[in-house]
């Protein structure tokens, strides 16, 4: 089973700010290549949300309801998504694992 991913909104309007923290980072620590690497850290886990989305944790009562850890460095990210019917994940939000206000 294939499963098309697609980024809603408000978890494309999420990267801003990681985006931002991860460029103010590599310029802190001279490490030009982070935003990249973190970019590509979340790309490559986000596809297993196209043939293995029911292997993530729940996210609360609702089964089609997940969250995506997606490792990074010490932390990481996680990414909240809805299975959508047989072929479709909406990912809805996206956050670093230390952010209080993710639901």
């Amino acid at each position: 089973m294939s499963y098309i991913v697609r980024l809603t909104a408000e978890a494309l309007d999420d990267l801003r700010p990681i985006e931002d923290f991860l460029f103010e980072m590599s310029l802190e620590h001279g490490d030009d290549d982070l935003p990249r690497r973190a970019v590509a850290a979340i790309r490559d886990q986000l596809r297993i949300l196209s043939t293995n989305p029911f292997t993530c944790r729940k996210a609360g009562n609702d089964p089609h309801e997940r969250e995506l850890v997606i490792p990074f460095g010490g932390t990481g990210y996680i990414a909240l998504f809805r299975i959508l019917g047989h072929a479709e994940v909406a990912v809805s939000a996206l956050r670093h694992q230390r952010e209080e206000d993710f639901h």
